[in-house]
């Protein structure tokens, strides 16, 4: 459990970086548009990708309901 906290904080602030915003503002971003659902349901796997990858990955989920950022 330790290493996907650890893991799932390194994505929220990769992508924190990635969109240009501060993590508490990415945290309830994903928060509000099932991003962090999707890091929790989909560990197994998006743990495996690069963190590129895991930014794309949350930008569609979130995207698909109802995020704006691109």
């Amino acid at each position: 459990m330790d290493k996907q906290i650890s893991w799932t904080v390194a994505a929220i602030s990769e992508f924190a970086k990635a969109k240009a915003l501060s993590v508490k503002q990415v945290f309830n971003y994903l928060s509000l548009f099932k991003g962090l659902d999707f890091l929790q349901e989909h560990y197994g796997a998006e743990h495996l990708l690069s963190f590129d990858d895991a930014v794309d990955d949350l930008t569609a989920i979130c995207q698909r309901n109802g995020g704006q950022i691109r």
